[in-house]
């Protein structure tokens, strides 16, 4: 359709011309001018000389306009932030089953505490190879997330495998409840287990998933195949939540503003040996009550102090191709993934206590000291607030605490926990950590990483070192009354309880010296975001699953439509044969 004309000339009855503004102007802005208001005196030339001054005008008002709004909002239509922010809004609607080009996958984390059931769903791919699936989580008729969990976790029945369909039947048959039934033969299910069910010998965990790759497909049309149920590793797991995060930041999306942040990538296999500019990726930290995890991208190719330092590399480094052709290498990326057992919050406050308790009774005995045995000599233990009391129980002995609230002290104490070394390029353990360019990285920081910088200190979201080391030293050196005073006005976050409030200087002392010493992230880092969400959704590892397992579908729909024209077939699962 044509644009309404900027001015129109339409000779009325009198004879006299009128001019109407009218496109693209509010309509509180329409309005006409007539010479026939001018003073007779005014000949007809200099009338017409008046009219043809005011549609000069007029288009010139209208073109700085035009190119004032096109400056400032023009490209909002392109911009990919607020194609995402739009996507957003839609996100919270409820999926349209009725729609025939709506495809669905479901995901079954099997953790150690219990096991929860994710339904996404897609639209049909819009047939560009660059692009990857519009892949968002499924929404009921009252637009909650199609999400069940149901406890214990799979590992318990590591003695009775047979009942193992019989626990998950309840998942599956909450998914075949939402997923439309014309769908459920294309609708792929992957049952992926983690942590619980690594700790189970291998003959255990077989059983586990034989029973499920048998009665399952009995009961339930989905499609599963024998790799469709496994035991995941902690890498692996680490590499789909770096997936998905990624995913809803829109960081595997196509360079289109001069706004975006981006790095210089040595593609892992590529024949070519030049870089290539591409969006920078988010990295992650995830500090658990056990474990802590880190993963980043390594843009340029790594180098290696030693031949062992190598190999150990090759575990925690990941290559895989996001994309839907194994020829196309626009996302292909190189993963750095850790995981450090023991360097939870809750973890790594035991491993302290468990060195108090061993020391101060090691020294008690050497140099006949009562340190700790009584309320009256308590060992005073710098990582607790000031003047609150605490108990260790071990072995049936009892060590009194009083807290001092020294963070800094608190600090130093614990940096020997970082088990760092002096060889290069390592981090926690000594492990290997390859270089991240400071300058041009972000991170954002999940779990007690948010926990420990929102919840009590109410500072989430960027990090910033001098501020933080500043709140938490005034709150360790605040006496445990008035802190007790303040929760009890309700002036924390609404979840934060007694046990926060206890270790809370523990943990921030602790949150700070594994970023900055044992990541070795510098004091002036300003590209830390610790957050619970991500676009106000928490995102699981689970979409980095879909993600990365369904990659192959937009390709292969494709060809399998081709095939189908000239009456041969395809297997799906032939086309994009990429393992981390």
């Amino acid at each position: 359709m044509g644009r309404a004309p900027v001015g129109y000339l339409s000779q009325k009855e009198s004879g006299h011309a009128r001019i109407g503004i009218s496109c693209l102007f509010p309509a509180s802005w329409h309005f006409s001018i007539s010479p026939v208001g001018c003073p007779r005196i005014l000949n007809t030339n200099l009338r017409q000389i008046i009219v043809i001054s005011l549609l000069a005008a007029a288009v010139s008002l209208l073109y700085f306009s035009v190119v004032i709004i096109r400056n400032k909002y023009g490209r909002l239509s392109k911009d990919k932030k607020f194609q995402r922010y739009l996507a957003r809004v839609t996100d919270i609607e409820a999926t349209d089953t009725n729609n025939p080009n709506v495809n669905y996958g479901i995901v079954v984390d099997c953790g150690s505490s219990g096991s929860r059931i994710f339904v996404y769903c897609w639209p049909r791919h819009n047939g560009n190879p660059h692009d990857l699936l519009d892949i968002r989580q499924m929404r009921d008729k009252n637009r909650k997330p199609v999400v069940m969990k149901i406890k214990p976790g799979i590992s318990e029945f590591a003695t009775s495998p047979e009942k193992v369909s019989d626990y998950i039947s309840p998942l599956l048959n909450f998914a075949a409840e939402h997923v439309p039934r014309a769908k459920h033969k294309e609708t792929p299910l992957y049952i992926l287990c983690t942590a619980g069910m690594r700790i189970l010998p291998e003959s255990q965990q077989k059983a586990i998933l034989e029973d499920l790759l048998t009665d399952i497909p009995v009961h339930f049309d989905f499609l599963f195949s024998d790799s469709h149920a496994e035991v995941i590793s902690g890498k692996q797991e680490g590499v789909y939540a770096w997936i998905g995060i990624n995913f809803v930041l829109g960081r595997f999306e196509h360079i289109e503003d001069d706004d975006e942040a981006v790095v210089e990538v040595n593609i892992p296999g590529s024949e070519s040996s030049e870089a290539i500019l591409r969006k920078r990726t988010a990295g992650i930290l995830d500090m658990g009550g056990v474990s802590t995890q880190i993963a980043y991208e390594v843009p340029k190719t790594v180098s290696f102090a030693s031949s062992q330092q190598e190999e150990v590399a090759k575990n925690l480094l990941a290559e895989f191709n996001l994309g839907c052709d194994i020829h196309q290498t626009e996302h292909v990326y190189r993963v750095y993934v850790a995981t450090f057992l023991g360097f939870g919050g809750n973890a790594a406050r035991q491993r302290y206590e468990d060195r108090i308790f061993a020391s101060t009774v090691q020294k008690n005995r050497l140099l006949g000291k009562q340190t700790g045995l009584t309320p009256d000599t308590p060992y005073l233990d710098p990582c607790l607030p000031l003047d609150i009391k605490d108990e260790i129980q071990q072995n049936g002995q009892t060590l009194y605490l009083r807290g001092t609230g020294d963070f800094d002290l608190c600090r130093e104490t614990i940096q020997p926990f970082m088990n760092k070394t002096n060889e290069t390029q390592t981090s926690l353990n000594g492990v290997y950590q390859p270089p991240i360019h400071f300058q041009n990285s972000e991170f954002y920081g999940f779990s007690e990483f948010y926990y420990c910088t929102e919840d009590v200190l109410r500072m989430g979201g960027d990090y910033d070192a001098t501020a933080f080391t500043r709140a938490a030293k005034d709150y360790c050196a605040t006496k445990w009354s008035i802190l007790r005073e303040r929760f009890d006005r309700g002036l924390y976050a609404s979840h934060a309880d007694l046990h926060r409030l206890k270790y809370q200087c523990f943990k921030s002392a602790w949150m700070f010296e594994v970023f900055h010493r044992g990541f070795s992230f510098p004091v002036n880092y300003r590209n830390l975001k610790t957050a619970l969400q991500v676009y106000d959704k928490e995102v699981q590892w689970t979409l980095g699953a879909i993600l990365y397992r369904t990659r192959f579908l937009p390709l292969s729909a494709s060809i399998k439509a081709d095939e189908n024209l000239a009456g041969g077939r395809t297997s799906w699962t032939s086309i994009c044969a990429h393992h981390l």
